[in-house]
């Protein structure tokens, strides 16, 4: 390394080329000296005893193009064949290799492939000859027989070390070097010296041994140096090193992933000493809370909003979705923190995620009609067009803040979420019919009997253990539930299911011992031995399903608010069938769902129901035509005062020689047939319309002649019922305002929310959050056998 230096600073500029004889003969030298003196550095890197770049840099003479006499010594690096000036190696190394310049050098480990090799521009036949080998031991006195320069041809560059050769690190304090070459590097190339010191390749044919702590056998010194690196750094080195933009793109990466699943992850965890580790492995520095609530979280929420604003700005309209209003835990409780979710409905079937807003317990309507208005001037900014908003959809409001809404600006069409409406005819039915309470009351009795008295408790659980192979008490809801029926049909379905066991229970020897002088034992055994209980228990779980199917495939399917109606009478006719087969009376049922069907009724239903295509029925003439037949007179007159309501006062007499047109036309066939087409889904296995735009498009470029009533038809047909779709953790919401602040919190949600419609829209899925459910409980499912082994104990243990 000494040598290096001394001959690189040393070296003077070369001089311009002459015409003299003399002046000629003394640049030949200069060049001979230079290139001896850089071949001897570079042979002895090569034997392990110089710095590492030389591995890769070969010193090369370049004649003049007038004369074809050496003008000048270069490095030309063996990856890429690139050439560079002599005069400082080591800043050649720097800035080429290092710094990732070379495309073949991925720091410090170059590419498999083995470099060309160059052959070295032959020189013309000076007076001695030069051998870098023998340099050092040349004596003055002696003569050495001449040798023309143009006989030098050293090897090409296919010098190596061995990749167990531990790799001279020349900047330790910078991390993303590693200090060793890796094991693609080509193997080391033997080298014979002749007589006169020239560099030559030994004959193939001849056998090569190398003899174990020869000059050129470097494993021993490869695993010395090993050890005391090892000794020094005990610390585990990273496997293979990355490059900067590696490292970035890896941390960009682990940065997306943290934010999209912020609900789960807790940025303390990134702290945690065996995650640091793992990464450390991998080769990348620690990401710490600073980092991630700063530059990062500013750039990606950036990036999200922006695609979100481009997408809203692209669309001619759009529907305001607001998700959060009717969430509660335990009642209203002014202390129970929550969020709105509000996201945009575009006529193209997609959804963007807009704002989270936080709040405390009840929303009342005059707070809500702020916050839905807000949102709405935002988006179509404080000059804009509030017009380009045709409607809300929304839960928990009661339908007042809606209606105000609609009252002020009578452009707007305003729903309330369809999957809350059918959820609440399970709290209607549980409050209205005494069914319900009759089976409550029996399963509460046996649930409690079952859990508390310790002799039944025993025979229970012994009893279901041989059935099912597990178990577990039955779960009771506490005295004053503020969760609905919920925790009720809990206790429903545990007793429905345990009905055997209870059997088997009350025939045991044991239990008629135990029972006979207790009242409540007995009064236990008559509701359990009759079998008009066990028709009821089966007939409340049977509507409660019902009823909770049709909301989760409501809140699967997303339908818009021209299917309302469909999925009403559907409904309708499922719940007479269900007073049929278990006998109940029709009226008391239907006068509730009469009740609930009216408190989410809109007059949209029926306007967008005979309005898209989809619902048009074939008539004897081959035409289809809107089914009018299918509302009710009172139904028909919604749908002229709506429609009138949504066109100016100049247009309403137009829209209806319009739409009294469509009801007598209709739609020509082909069309009709092209928008009621249907394809299997691949994954569910049922029917579903093959595109679901093509209601909407039909009026955009067909329906030409209709120019009022079509502008009606495009913006109704489009509108989402339902509005649910965001879930997020209580224990989150209070991290996230808590650690971040609120703003912070709001992007947090945000990058979350956008992430989450992105991977929806590309997998054709609502419901992913379900799905990974699932996937996690079908996880945890598989430690049943340890959960066995552990109630087999607890039955030991606590039989008499």
């Amino acid at each position: 390394m000494a040598t290096e230096t001394t001959t690189s600073t040393t070296q003077q500029p070369l001089p311009p080329p002459v015409t003299t004889e003399s002046t000629q003969s003394t640049a030949k030298k200069t060049v001979k000296n230079r290139f001896e003196g850089l071949l001897t550095i570079r042979t002895k890197a090569i034997n392990g005893k110089g710095a590492w770049y030389w591995s890769h840099l070969e010193p090369i003479v370049i004649n003049s193009s007038d004369n074809a006499s050496p003008n000048a010594v270069k490095l030309r690096c063996c990856l890429c064949d690139a050439v560079f000036s002599a005069s400082n190696p080591s800043r050649t190394a720097s800035e080429h290799l290092k710094r990732g310049t070379c495309p073949n050098f991925d720091n410090g480990s170059p590419n498999a492939v083995n470099p060309k090799p160059t052959s070295v521009t032959s020189l013309p036949s000076p007076t001695t000859s030069f051998s870098p080998q023998n340099h050092r031991k040349r004596n003055k006195t002696t003569a050495h027989s001449a040798t023309p320069i143009s006989m030098i041809q050293p090897e090409p560059a296919r010098f190596s070390i061995h990749g167990s050769y531990p790799y001279p690190n020349p900047n330790p304090n910078n991390p993303t070097r590693p200090d060793f070459l890796p094991a693609l590097l080509p193997a080391p190339v033997a080298m014979n010296v002749n007589v006169s010191g020239t560099l030559t390749r030994p004959d193939p044919t001849q056998q090569y041994h190398q003899l174990s702590g020869g000059k050129d056998d470097l494993t021993a010194l490869a695993k010395l140096e090993n050890s005391v690196r090892k000794l020094k750094s005990p610390k585990s080195q990273p496997g293979q090193a990355l490059t900067k933009s590696q490292i970035a793109s890896s941390l960009n990466l682990l940065s997306d992933w943290v934010y999209e699943n912020c609900e789960n992850i807790t940025f303390s965890s990134l702290n945690h000493p065996k995650f640091k580790t793992f990464l450390t492995q991998l080769g990348l520095p620690a990401l710490t809370r600073r980092e991630l609530a700063g530059d990062r979280l500013e750039f990606k929420y950036q990036a999200a909003r922006s695609e979100s604003d481009d997408r809203i700005r692209e669309s001619m309209f759009f529907q305001l979705s607001a998700d959060g209003f009717g969430s509660k835990s335990k009642g209203y409780n002014l202390f129970d923190e929550k969020i709105i979710n509000l996201s945009v409905n575009l006529p193209n079937g997609t959804r963007v995620f807009r704002r989270g807003v936080f709040v405390n317990g009840y929303v009342f309507p005059e707070h809500a009609e702020d916050v839905l208005m807000e949102t709405i001037v935002g988006i179509c900014g404080s000059n804009g067009n509030v017009q380009q908003c045709v409607g809300v959809v929304s839960d928990g409001l009661k339908s007042t803040a809606l209606k105000n809404l609609e009252m002020k600006h009578e452009w707007m069409v305003n729903i309330c979420c369809q999957f809350h409406g059918v959820s609440k005819l399970v709290k209607d039915f549980s409050k209205e019919l005494p069914l319900f309470k009759n089976v409550s009351d029996g399963c509460y009795k046996v649930a409690n009997f079952v859990n508390n008295v310790s002799y039944v408790r025993n025979l229970f659980l012994k009893y279901q253990f041989q059935e099912s192979g597990r178990a577990r008490l039955l779960r009771v809801p506490p005295g004053a539930s503020g969760n609905g029926f919920e925790p009720v049909f809990n206790m429903v379905e545990d007793v429905l299911g345990s009905a055997r066991i209870l059997q088997l229970v009350l025939v045991d020897e044991s239990w008629r011992k135990d029972s006979m002088e207790d009242q409540f034992a007995r009064e236990v055994e008559e509701i359990v031995r009759n079998p008009q209980f066990w028709r009821e228990v089966e007939a409340v779980h049977s509507l409660v399903r019902l009823v909770k199917d049709m909301a989760r495939e409501i809140e699967k399917e997303r339908p818009r608010i021209g299917q309302c109606l469909p999925l009403w009478e559907e409904l309708r006719g499922k719940v007479k069938e269900w007073c049929l087969k278990f006998q109940i009376v029709e009226s008391d049922v239907e006068k509730v769902f009469n009740k609930r069907f009216k408190r989410n009724y809109h007059p949209a239903w029926a306007a967008a129901f005979i309005l898209d295509p989809f619902y048009l029925i074939r008539d004897r003439s081959g035409r289809y035509m809107p089914p009018f037949k299918c509302l009710t007179s009172d139904q028909e007159k919604d749908v002229d005062k709506l429609i009138t309501r949504l066109v100016s006062r100049e247009e309403a007499h137009i829209v209806l020689m319009e739409l009294m047109k469509w009801r007598t036309d209709g739609l020509d066939s082909v069309y009709a047939q092209a928008v009621q087409l249907k394809q299997r889904d691949p994954v569910t296995g049922k029917m579903k319309i093959a595109n679901p735009q093509s209601s909407r498009l039909v009026w955009e470029t067909y329906l030409t002649e209709f120019n009022s009533l079509r502008k009606v038809a495009v913006r109704l047909i489009f509108l989402h019922a339902t509005s649910c779709g965001f879930k997020w953790n209580s224990s989150f919401l209070k991290r996230a305002r808590s650690g971040n602040g609120v703003e912070q919190a709001q992007k947090l949600i945000f990058i979350a929310a956008h992430s989450r419609l992105e991977r929806r829209h590309s997998s054709s899925s609502s419901n992913d959050d379900d799905d990974d459910d699932d996937k996690d409980a079908g996880f945890c499912a598989m430690a049943n056998g340890e959960d066995d082994m552990l109630n087999e104990v607890v039955f030991d243990a606590s039989s008499p």
